[in-house]
């Protein structure tokens, strides 16, 4: 007689990678609604053209505006003026469902929303607030941040655009590099030096003198509209400057917005991945048995399930923090490196388990991987934030 086979042992329900650690509980019913509803049209809407978008290395930005801003995501943690006043958990939830189909995608809302949109609310005019924000929040006008130049990405300071008195109007010039929007905005938030400190501007983008062209070419970031920013003479009444922002304390203000969304959104990539990954392991065959039973596939899954975990956890907490009014910006620094810096690693590790199939956009991993370069770049890169929370830590400025 042949010895009997060992039976397997019996296979239990899998739980998804966020359920591990009962997310879902540190969160309000209202939290989960929101997330489940930008989940919902992400789904329905999104997710089946963004393989398409990312190869064309095109999106229907107007549409997706008036999209986005009828689920009321654009700008929905600012207060009045057609913005929904949500909690900060909430936005980063939203960021993290928008994300976790494409990062191209999180963020048109966040430079629409915590870049664009606050500048003009925490520092501008009313006339301002009255004359874009209600037509932002609802996807009719589009705007962008323009801070970035070609010589000055991480040290702001060193920017070259400057704006000049000239009687009662600004004359304009400089050149943004790297501008998401910039192509299909309506309204630029342009920061530039004046013989009073940095100062930021409303620019109407039907100024003359005002040019988007657009960046092509790019193997990141394809499923969303990237620019540089060119203004010559470019004349702006007064009132086009933003009153209450005066010096790098503007624009590093609007800054650490957009990152805490980053800081939720980043892991909304690596959650797709890992869950495709998962999946993929479940229907793939090895040797005669799926992939997802081998120790070295599992050792890989619950790795990634671990800091995929602990950056949602600490997401959570950012977001608590934000909402009470005490979150510093070297926290935000540490959500900001840590959760990118993994949600890249877990986007490689991925395709490993994928194998050749992963390289292609069949499925999610690779365009993951591939955003999030930029996602690692982009609100500081990681050296800048090392850097700021070494500072914290020590006291001591090393930026120079």
């Amino acid at each position: 007689m042949k010895p009997s086979q060992p039976s397997r042992p019996a296979q239990s329900a899998p739980v998804r990678p966020l359920d591990l650690l009962a997310i879902d509980g540190l969160l309000t019913d209202e939290e989960r609604e929101i997330r489940g509803t930008v989940r919902t049209l992400a789904d329905r809407e999104l997710r089946p053209h963004i393989a398409e978008w990312f190869e064309s290395g095109a999106i229907p930005a107007r549409e997706l505006a008036r999209t986005l801003g009828g689920l009321g995501v654009l700008g929905m943690h600012l207060e009045g003026y057609g913005c929904a006043g949500t909690n900060s958990v909430a936005y980063g939830l939203a960021c993290m469902e928008l994300e976790a189909v494409d990062s191209g995608l999180r963020s048109l809302v966040s430079v629409q929303g915590s870049l664009a949109m606050y500048a003009i609310w925490k520092y501008g005019s009313e006339e301002q607030k009255q004359r874009w924000l209600p037509g932002m929040a609802a996807g009719e006008y589009i705007g962008c941040f323009g801070l970035t130049e070609p010589d000055a990405g991480s040290d702001p300071g060193a920017m070259r655009t400057h704006a000049k008195r000239d009687g009662s109007d600004w004359i304009l010039n400089g050149t943004k590099m790297w501008i998401t929007n910039g192509s299909v905005a309506d309204v630029a938030v342009v920061w530039a030096r004046t013989e009073d400190g940095v100062r930021g501007f409303a620019v109407p983008t039907d100024t003359p003198g005002f040019s988007a062209p657009e960046i092509k070419r790019k193997l990141s970031l394809r499923a969303s509209v990237t620019s540089e920013l060119v203004m010559e003479d470019v004349r702006l009444p007064a009132d086009a400057m933003l009153p209450e922002a005066r010096g790098l304390s503007g624009p590093l203000g609007c800054l650490n917005e957009a990152r805490f969304g980053i800081v939720f959104g980043a892991l909304g990539a690596a959650r797709d991945c890992l869950e495709a990954a998962i999946s993929y392991a479940g229907d793939r065959t090895v040797f005669a048995r799926p992939l997802s039973s081998y120790q070295l596939t599992q050792q890989k899954l619950a790795d990634m399930a671990v800091e995929l975990g602990k950056g949602m956890l600490l997401a959570v907490h950012l977001g608590r923090l934000k909402d009470a009014g005490t979150l510093a910006p070297e926290q935000i620094s540490v959500g900001k490196l840590n959760n990118v810096r993994e949600a890249i690693a877990i986007a490689r590790e991925c395709r490993t388990i994928l194998g050749a199939n992963g390289i292609t956009l069949e499925y999610p991993v690779l365009r993951h991987a591939n955003n999030l370069e930029s996602v690692l770049t982009y609100e500081g890169t990681s050296e800048v934030h090392a850097l700021v929370i070494g500072k914290a830590l020590t006291g001591e400025q090393a930026f120079r």
